[in-house]
């Protein structure tokens, strides 16, 4: 149970004054949908409010704050702009525009009535103006404005003004809560406590240590909560799997394991030996070859007697990945089953009744594999395909799948720069395959500018005419749900003109089945082109796709065109990787894209989306169930979070864990960064 001494700020945006269904919605826009979220929805820059005594066009550009006496009103035309001619007390003038509700600009400023008015004041002419002024206040009422204010990030319907004023009304419900930060951290680094950081974080530019603070909580929680969902692990005893080989030594593969695989698979048959729960975690690049590593995992298992489940995280990887068991494994006395959200009837049910009575082996499947509806008789290993969609919280409804806790072994394709690794997989060991499998060829990686589309859908046609299949993949254009879906439709279409039924569709709106036929299509060759949003970002494998496009290649990150980059150059045939860029590039998206070019090493692109990303998402994407940092940037993450484990495992072995009087205060830091899964699972183990 959440304590309640938290009550007042996990209530819903609502308890706030003024906030009706109308402002809600633009703040459920940006995720504020209770007072914590804003409360941990920081300003990303301030407005200094020059004060001047006359207006100069030497300001012009910059937020001034000036009394002025308004003299005429002008409307230009019906549809134009509302007017008010206004001069200071040098007899200057400043022209006040607005562009909608002229009576209620005339309410705010009569004529011949001083006003202090503030905003940014432009030189549009010979004409000095002020759209829409942010403050029109009596002269009285000047001392009251600040002379800094902070820039929040906005949706449309909320002004910056009102979300400061709502920030302040949050402010005003932070509790007073118990230290939960080991003394010495505290003195060391000079910061202020929780509440008096947050405070300053919303209303002071020079914050700094405030908002270093902020972030080391934050990161404290998460390491935190690792270090405990590990030592709950540990303290639950496991089964240990112990293999024959039997069935290992039956599996006939077309080339060799490299030396990665080989030096993964032995660490992983060494920890499933083990009474320990397995906590591994297998990072390896695009095409490294971690599917022959969980198979055998699996086949471990099975040898043992035990059962094993394979989770994807959608169903086309799922449904690629029993198809490759089933396959490798054709011959061999294992039976695989899959089980999705959709199967049904007769065949979900058979599946279910396999589970339990222990005669199905290994299972693949999407989040359906472990609904309350699924019991196994034995799960003794569980493989989780793209952990980065599963949080703290899924690991464990997946481990309360058996009387004791499986093994674990989670895989990543999306490469971790090793300063973050800590973060996101501070409970588990790592493995990483560094090495390709023999054949595999470096994928040829061009940037073209997107006013060259004829000439690349020409090079298509040429494809397409040697008997090779592409992807085409479209970006977001406009800031909406569906404007990928509406791009791919429009160029899958206009691709049809050119090459009839050859072209297919997929886009994450269309129903399992209807993606499911389109990706067979493809993947049997039916269909050469494949048009679709970043759907197929993660694990479909067509060794005849050799030609990949991204068009509005800027738009991605760097981890993401690598993750699209990897659906080519799956067979051992010279790919090519065409990424079409717009004409206004900022300097992060031109070095993003010459670092696509000039390198396939997804550890090394890794590193450097951190460098050129800076404040924003650790991975290209924001997946389900990943751990979002909301206060700490990457930078900050690298700079706090070898401390902040450092004082979680202080706190663990040296403090008590979360019973002694720290302990307590960081119970309760846990539920505030909602990582409270860790303290369930510490309170069932």
């Amino acid at each position: 149970m959440r304590p309640d001494s938290l009550n007042p700020i996990f209530a819903e945006v609502e308890v706030l004054k003024g906030i009706g269904p109308a402002l809600a919605k633009p703040l459920k826009r940006l995720g504020l949908e209770r007072v914590v979220d804003i409360l941990f929805h920081l300003p990303v820059s301030w407005i200094d409010r020059k004060r001047v005594a006359v207006v100069d066009e030497a300001d012009a550009g910059r937020v001034v704050t000036v009394e002025i006496t308004p003299v005429q009103y002008r409307q230009g035309g019906p549809r134009g702009p509302f007017r008010v001619q206004a001069t200071d007390r040098a007899g200057n003038y400043l022209s006040l525009v607005y562009f909608n509700n002229p009576g209620w600009a005339k309410k705010q400023l009569p004529l011949g009535e001083p006003k202090v008015v503030s905003g940014r004041m432009e030189l549009y002419g010979q004409e000095l103006q002020m759209v829409h002024p942010d403050y029109v206040l009596p002269p009285a009422e000047a001392g009251t404005l600040p002379e800094t204010e902070p820039v929040y990030p906005l949706s449309e319907g909320l002004t910056n003004n009102r979300m400061g004023q709502l920030a302040g009304q949050a402010l005003a419900r932070v509790p007073a809560l118990a230290e939960w930060v080991e003394p010495s951290v505290l003195e060391r680094r000079g910061w202020p406590g929780w509440a008096e950081a947050l405070a300053l974080a919303h209303r002071s530019r020079d914050a700094v240590g405030a908002r270093q603070r902020l972030a080391y909580d934050e990161i404290f929680a998460n390491q935190l909560a690792l270090m405990l969902v590990r030592a709950s692990s540990k303290k639950r005893r496991g089964v240990p799997l112990k293999g024959d080989g039997r069935l290992r030594d039956k599996l006939r593969l077309p080339y060799a394991p490299t030396g990665a695989q080989q030096r993964a698979i032995h660490e992983i048959e060494g920890d499933l030996q083990q009474p320990v729960p397995m906590l591994r975690l297998l990072q390896g690049d695009v095409g490294s070859g971690k599917t022959l590593v969980a198979m055998k995992a699996l086949l471990i298992a099975a040898e043992a007697g035990a059962q094993g489940a394979l989770l994807a995280p959608t169903e086309i990887l799922a449904r690629q990945h029993y198809d490759t068991l089933s396959r490798q494994l054709a011959g061999l006395p294992v039976n695989i089953a899959i089980l999705t959200g959709r199967e049904k009837g007769k065949a979900r049910e058979a599946t279910l009744m396999g589970l339990a009575d222990g005669s199905i082996d290994i299972l693949v499947g999407t989040h359906a594999i472990f609904q309350q509806a699924v019991t196994y008789k034995r799960l003794g290993l569980a493989v989780v395909d793209e952990q980065h969609r599963f949080g703290v919280t899924q690991r464990i409804m997946l481990a309360e799948k058996a009387e004791r806790p499986p093994h674990l072994l989670v895989m990543t394709a999306t490469p971790i720069p090793r300063t973050l690794t800590l973060t996101q997989y501070g409970e588990m060991d790592v493995s990483r395959l560094d090495e390709m499998p023999p054949g595999r060829q470096p994928i040829e990686t061009r940037v073209l500018n997107g006013e060259r589309l004829p000439q690349v859908v020409d090079a298509l046609g040429r494809h397409v005419a040697a008997g090779k299949q592409a992807y085409w993949v479209c970006a977001l254009v406009e800031e909406s749900e569906t404007s990928d879906q509406a791009a791919a439709e429009d160029r899958a279409e206009t691709l049809r003109q050119r090459f009839g039924g050859r072209v297919g569709l997929v886009h994450g709106r269309m129903k399992g089945p209807e993606k499911d036929a389109v990706m067979a299509a493809f993947q049997s060759g039916e269909l050469s082109v494949l048009v679709a949003t970043t759907v197929i970002e993660v694990g479909v494998d067509v060794p005849n796709a050799t030609l990949m496009i991204i068009e509005g290649a800027e738009r991605f990150g760097l981890a993401q065109l690598h993750q699209l980059r990897g659906r080519v150059g799956r067979g051992d045939q010279h790919s090519v990787c065409l990424l079409l860029r717009g004409n206004a590039l900022s300097e992060t998206a031109r070095a993003r894209l010459a670092l696509m070019r000039e390198t396939n090493d997804g550890f090394r692109i890794a590193e450097e989306d951190l460098r050129l990303r800076g404040a924003g998402e650790i991975l290209g994407t924001r997946q389900s169930g990943e751990a979002v940092f909301r206060l700490a940037t990457p930078e900050l993450i690298q700079d706090l979070a070898q401390t902040a484990t450092d004082d979680a495992r202080l706190l663990v072995d040296r403090d008590g864990g979360l019973e002694g009087s720290r302990g307590q205060a960081a119970r309760t830091l846990l539920y505030l960064f909602e990582r409270d899964a860790a303290v369930g699972l510490l309170r069932s183990g």
